[in-house]
């Protein structure tokens, strides 16, 4: 004979730890998402340049920040260019390959418009014709693209170039690195 065993009853007791936890997750998923679209909206990016009035009507190196590039040249002729200028005053941002990884014949300025006086100074400095090209960019830095056939700077390049006058030229917003204050690593 097989003996009779009484089967468990069912727990008719509620779970609550899964509606609990959805709950959670669901509020941290609207409150990214809420973050994340007031961070998109009231976005508190710094401008990239100031319109500003020149003394003289003259822009001088000291107010151009500029990339050099290297687009087909030697290894190490974009940092020996960029030490070069940023002795005469400009303000060097990168230096590096070309980022889109295209090859220049000799160099190539590029920048807001092809007629930008910030070009026109930079192209200055060069023994060979640069060859402008304009992008659009709302920053006004400029990018010297050094290729193969670069040879070198000018001796004395343009000390400063004319600017119609009267009229406001957008400057770029030039940081200055700080310092770190001493027993603090910097990464």
């Amino acid at each position: 004979m097989t003996a009779i065993h009484p089967q468990p009853r069912p727990h008719s007791r509620f779970h609550w730890r899964t509606p609990i936890t959805m709950v959670i997750l669901l509020a941290i998923l609207v409150g990214g998402g809420w973050w994340g679209w007031n961070s998109l909206v009231k976005s508190s990016a710094e401008p990239t340049c100031v319109e500003q009035k020149l003394p003289n009507n003259r822009l001088v190196p000291k107010q151009v920040v500029l990339n050099v590039y290297n687009g087909g040249a030697k290894a190490g002729s974009a940092q020996r260019v960029a030490d070069a200028l940023k002795k005469r005053g400009f303000n060097i941002g990168k230096i590096s390959n070309e980022p889109k990884g295209n090859k220049v014949d000799v160099a190539e300025v590029r920048g807001a418009t092809d007629d930008a006086p910030e070009l026109t100074l930079v192209a200055g400095q060069l023994n060979q014709k640069a060859v402008p090209v304009a992008d659009g960019r709302t920053d006004h830095t400029v990018d010297l693209v050094i290729g193969a056939g670069f040879g070198s700077i000018k001796l004395k390049g343009l000390q400063s170039v004319q600017v119609p006058a009267g009229s406001p030229v957008c400057l770029p917003v030039i940081h200055t690195p700080q310092p770190i204050p001493s027993g603090q690593n910097p990464n």
